[in-house]
């Protein structure tokens, strides 16, 4: 019993290590505050506690994922309840410590890619940034969002031509200006 709680505890710790950053930026798009968004991840890992290592198995990755969106997403309609916002506060509101997409933003190009994945539709964003910031494959990117994986390919190869098309409209009409 105690070397299966070590090892409990190791595997938790593991993907402590390994996650937490990635699922703070993943609950930070839902959440849009960065205390809230630690909660949520808090709370994720709370409950990998409690979970039993061998029904999640293999699929650590999508579970943490699952758990939580499926956090974040209840803690924002009890906050959207108790205290809505204003039109256009969550754009203005800064973060604290560095964006992800900062590093980025500081080109031409890292400006152009950001701007272009704005324009998309938040379930494509979410998709989008499963696949290539956290490198789910299209199966675990469905089982965190629900969503079937027809539609998750269907959604990345949409969110991909669209943010090409504005990207080649983009640096064009950069190119031209010079």
């Amino acid at each position: 019993m105690n070397q299966r709680s070590s090892t409990h505890a190791d595997w938790v710790q593991d993907a402590l290590i390994r996650y937490e950053g990635a699922l703070v930026r993943y609950a930070m798009r839902f959440t849009g505050d960065m205390e809230t968004a630690r909660d949520v991840v808090q709370d994720t890992f709370l409950r990998l506690c409690d979970a039993d290592r061998d029904k999640v198995g293999d699929y650590l990755a999508p579970w943490l994922y699952r758990v939580c969106r499926n956090r974040a997403l209840d803690v924002t309609k009890k906050e959207r309840r108790m205290q809505p916002l204003r039109e256009g506060q969550a754009e203005r509101q800064a973060a604290p410590g560095p964006n992800p997409g900062a590093a980025a933003s500081n080109t031409e190009t890292g400006a152009a890619v950001i701007a272009a994945m704005a324009t998309l539709p938040d379930n494509q964003q979410e998709v989008f940034r499963l696949k290539f910031q956290n490198q789910l494959s299209y199966r675990e990117i469905s089982d965190v969002t629900g969503f079937p994986v027809n539609n998750v390919r269907y959604l990345i190869h949409t969110a991909l031509q669209t943010m090409r098309e504005q990207l080649r409209d983009r640096l064009e009409l950069a190119g031209a200006t010079r």
